[in-house]
């Protein structure tokens, strides 16, 4: 997805994102790492680019992902996905939850420059 969105993928990023996986460590007990990890794509496009800015755009649409997650997929707790729906010994790998996180991230992006009536690129568009 990093490739996709960003252009490009920073390898010391993707290790400080791997941390947030298994529901941070592996420990199953904290928001599920596609979500994390969308909200972190989120923070790179919309983010401030200084200390004091605007963080508002940033926020909604971290929301509105969020939002988007629990009507979709379901709860954020990464043991409570686990729990009979993904996972060794769920009804889906979670590989499927992260494919369903990132289309729902890809949704939301797009909806946010629709919303903004912006012309040109996608975010998307790579």
């Amino acid at each position: 997805m990093g490739e996709h969105l960003l252009g490009r993928v920073n390898t010391r990023m993707v290790r400080m994102a791997l941390a947030l996986c298994g529901g941070l460590g592996g420990t199953f007990e904290e928001m599920c790492g596609a979500l994390s990890g969308g909200a972190l794509v989120v923070g790179d496009f919309l983010g401030p680019r200084r200390p004091g800015g605007d963080e508002k755009p940033m926020r909604e649409t971290i929301a509105r992902y969020r939002q988007r997650f629990l009507d979709e997929i379901g709860p954020t707790k990464c043991a409570t996905l686990r729990d009979g729906l993904y996972g060794p010994n769920g009804k889906e790998p979670c590989n499927v939850l992260v494919q369903r996180a990132i289309r729902l991230l890809f949704e939301v992006l797009d909806e946010r420059k629709q919303d903004q009536g912006t012309s040109g690129h996608s975010l998307l568009d790579g």
